[in-house]
Order: C-alpha cells, then sequence, then structure tokens
C-alpha cells in the first residue's frame, strides 16, 4: 500500500522547489556504505574513499545506516531555492536534543553503544555529528559540489517550467514511475514508510543524485518534502563540455560550440562556467554573441537569468552532429 498525500488546492498552488548540499552530503554517506547500491557514482567512490580512514564517521554511520531509516535531522527539507550548505548545517546544529533522541529510537539494526552514547548526551551527540559532517564535506565533498550543484540546478529549472507549462498532472507524471498523480491524490510507492499526510505547508520537491534511483519523503514536524531521483544523473561524472563537431567549432568558435551545445539542457552563466571551465565573464561575453544571432536567449528566473537554445540554436545543433533538441 503506497503512502497517500492529499493535496488541496491551496497544497498545489504551495508546490516549490529546492535542492539540498546536505541532502546530497548525507545520502553519499549511505553510497560509501553500499557501493553496488549505486555503482554510477563509481568514479565518485574510488577517490573519496582512500580518505574516510583520517575522519571519524563511526556516529554519522549509525544515524545514516546502508538502509532503512536515516535520522530526519541530518536533512531537514530546503527552506530557500538558493543552497548553501554552512547554513544548512547550522540547523542541524540548532536541533532540539530532545528531537534528535527521539529520532533515534527509529534506527535498527545500528551500533548500540554508538547509538546508546549519543542518547546519553543528545545535545553533546549533535555538535559531534555536526562536526563530523562539516569535516566529511571538507575531505570528501566540497571539490565535487559544484558539479552535483549543476545537475540539481538544470533539473530544477527544467521541472518548474514544466509545472508553469503543463500544471501538476504533468510534473508528477515525469518524476519517477513510483509517483501517481490523481488530481487530488499523491501516491507514493514507499509502502514500508509511516508517515503522516501534509499539513498546509504546501511541498518541497528535491531533486536527488546520490538519492537516485529511490524517492523519499518527508513530512511533520518538518516541511513536506518528496525526493526524488534527477534527471540525467549519468552525465555527472563526465570529465568536461560537450566535445564540440568541428564543422559546428569552425563555424562559430569552439567555446561558443560547447556552449550551444549544453545548452541543451538550460542554465545560467555560473553553472555554465563551471563546466565549462570558463570564467563567467568569458561565458557571458559568449551567450551575448549566440543570443545577438539568436541562437540563444536568456530568460530572468527570480534573480538569476537563465539561458536556453532557441529553435534556431537548436537546429544549428542537431544539424552539426551535436546534443540533440532540448528535454521537458
Amino acid at each position: 500500500m503506497a503512502i497517500t498525500w492529499t493535496l488541496r488546492p491551496e497544497d498545489v498552488a504551495g508546490i516549490r522547489f529546492g535542492f539540498s548540499p546536505l541532502w546530497e552530503l548525507v545520502a553519499s554517506i549511505r553510497t560509501l556504505q553500499d557501493p553496488a547500491r549505486q555503482s554510477i557514482h563509481l568514479p565518485w567512490i574510488k577517490a573519496v574513499r582512500p580518505r574516510l580512514p583520517e575522519l571519524d564517521m563511526a556516529e554519522v554511520f549509525a544515524l545514516v545506516p546502508a538502509e532503512g531509516y536515516i535520522a530526519d535531522f541530518l536533512t531537514p527539507p530546503p527552506d530557500t531555492p538558493l543552497p548553501d550548505f554552512a547554513q544548512e548545517l547550522e540547523r542541524v546544529r540548532h536541533t532540539p536534543p530532545e528531537t534528535a533522541a527521539a529520532e533515534t529510537v527509529k534506527l535498527a539494526d545500528v551500533d548500540p553503544p554508538v547509538i546508546a552514547r549519543f542518547r546519553a548526551d543528545p545535545a553533546a551527540g549533535v555538535r559531534r555529528v555536526t562536526a563530523a559532517l562539516q569535516a566529511y564535506w571538507d575531505a570528501c565533498f566540497a571539490e565535487y559540489w559544484p558539479r552535483v550543484y549543476g545537475l540539481l540546478e538544470r533539473d530544477v529549472l527544467r521541472r518548474s517550467r514544466q509545472l508553469a507549462a503543463g500544471g501538476a498532472r504533468e510534473l508528477f507524471a515525469s518524476l519517477d514511475p513510483g509517483v501517481v498523480w490523481t488530481g487530488e491524490q499523491l501516491l507514493i510507492d514507499r509502502p514500508w514508510c509511516l508517515i503522516d499526510g501534509l499539513h498546509g505547508d504546501g511541498l518541497v520537491l528535491v531533486p536527488s543524485a546520490f538519492y537516485w534511483p529511490s524517492v523519499a519523503v518527508m513530512s511533520a514536524p518538518y516541511q513536506s518534502a518528496l525526493i526524488y531521483p534527477v534527471r540525467g544523473v549519468g552525465t555527472l561524472w563526465e570529465d568536461g563540455p560537450p566535445p564540440a563537431p568541428g564543422a559546428l567549432a569552425a563555424l562559430i568558435g569552439k567555446s561558443r560550440a560547447q556552449i550551444l551545445l549544453a545548452l541543451a539542457e538550460p542554465a545560467t552563466t555560473s553553472a555554465l562556467a563551471r563546466r565549462m571551465a570558463l570564467t563567467p565573464g568569458a561565458v557571458s561575453q559568449h551567450l551575448g554573441v549566440l543570443s545577438e544571432g539568436g541562437l540563444a536567449v536568456g530568460l530572468r528566473v527570480g534573480k538569476q537569468v537563465v539561458y536556453r537554445r532557441t529553435s534556431t540554436g537548436d537546429a544549428l545543433a542537431v544539424g552539426s552532429g551535436g546534443s540533440g533538441r532540448r528535454r521537458g
């Protein structure tokens, strides 16, 4: 039997997207404990596993076991569309000790002495775990976050357009086969989870690369959230920008050709700069030329400008043998 959430009109109107560096960090801890579960992340696993012996992760591993329940206080749903790891970790640091202790009761088949130590003084336990997460971020995740950020950002931009154009039905139909929208109820294939429905606080949709390919849910006392597998995760560990076909590069220049191909998915200047290993200023100049030539267009989304290919840009990219038309 699936989880059933009834969405009132105000809940549907309150749907928003967010992505969380803290959620990805915590999910990656599970990936490290069971690499076979997510072999798609093997390039990252091989790079960071040798660094683990220098870290004290025993308590974190107990709170984030290889399967089953993860202590919810470690993954508060994002409260802003602009993710910041330091701010998210501060929220964990201010977890009420009684909340943290109560959530450890839900953990099963974990190291009893480690959990017993945490419950004996949960305030100190929260401080230790917060420090361990910071050390793990610094040693194993911070340098890879821009790459993950870019993938999640593209997904949120795509889904936001989908929600605006096709409504909740089209959006939920594309998230995951385990998520079904009836028009009034959201059915989520997580039958082993005992979790309440929405509480009038709307719904946050959170794409995840390291929890992929599964879905997860959170609800009261936290903001109601549905974590879904990000699209395009297979490209996450590809190195560098897409290769530019020779004819296209000769026509508009190699960097501009690479940017045009990368715009198969909408992206901001900063995301393109990270992917292309160029300065934001250089990317901005190239985007200006592509826009003046009718190959790309910028659209303001909140405080950011998101660029996408025009139909002319699509035709040029496809005709050159590059990546196909925009998806989603």
